[in-house]
Formats: structure tokens, sequence, C-alpha cells
């Protein structure tokens, strides 16, 4: 009685269930929900956000400085006089238009 020298199914099954699970959770790691690349566009997304904040709170103090100087309290004649130029389309009587 010679016996096979050849392995049986249980080992290689074994190492192939082993082997897809290991590449499903590197998978994973890598591409899922929560994986690297979803986390490399979040951080790409966010930079994104905070310049676009930045950009906003300038523009808001922007106004906020422009109404200030326009209030009852403090009024910018020179700011009050280019707004009546630009909006109204008011000139002075000494000036030319060239069109």
């Amino acid at each position: 009685m010679t016996r096979s020298s050849r392995p049986g199914f249980g080992p290689v099954i074994y190492f192939t269930a082993t082997f897809a699970l290991c590449a499903y959770f590197t998978f994973a790691a890598v591409q899922g929900d929560y994986g690297l690349f979803r986390r490399v566009e979040i951080l790409a997304e966010t930079d994104a956000l905070s310049e676009t904040l930045t950009r906003l709170e300038q523009d808001i103090e922007t106004a906020e400085n422009l109404t200030h100087r326009l209030s009852d309290d403090y009024l910018d004649l020179d700011l009050l006089d280019q707004q009546a130029r630009s909006v109204l389309g008011l000139l002075r009587a000494d000036e030319i238009v060239i069109r």
C-alpha cells in the first residue's frame, strides 16, 4: 500500500479563502467608503472649502467696512460720491462725459 504524496483539498481551500479575505479587506481599506482614497478626497475638499470660507469672510469684512463708512455715525464723503456716481449715474456740473 503506497500512499500518494498529493496534498488534500483542505489546505488549498484554507489558503484560497484566506487569500480572498485578505484581498477583500485590502481593497476595502484602500477604496472603500472609509478607505485611503476617500480620505484624500475629504482632505482636498476640506482645503477647498477652507479657501472658500476665507474668501467669503474677506467679502463680509469688506461689506461691513463699506456699510460702516456709509452709516449715520461715520459718513465717508468720498465713498458716498463714488456710490452716487456708480449707482445713480450722477455727475457734477463741471464734468464732461466722453463715450
